[in-house]
């Protein structure tokens, strides 16, 4: 269960987003997901929205999440 106080820390362009599954908090190796997510990894929201994905974030979604 993921602690409401600390926010998620969230890179808003990695550099191999595809290596890495975005669904959780552990952020698993694509080819390790612990988390039961299924066969197919979460993608970066850059990978689905574009590099300036962050800059439509609302206030409230900033309140959970660090970008980097």
């Amino acid at each position: 269960m993921r602690d409401l106080t600390k926010k998620q820390r969230i890179p808003k362009n990695p550099k191999h987003p595809e290596r890495i599954c975005w669904g959780c908090d552990r952020l698993c190796a694509w080819n390790k997901m612990m988390c039961g997510n299924g066969s197919e990894r979460s993608q970066h929201p850059a990978e689905l929205f574009g590099d300036d994905w962050y800059e439509s974030l609302t206030a409230d979604e900033l309140k959970y999440i660090e970008l980097v």
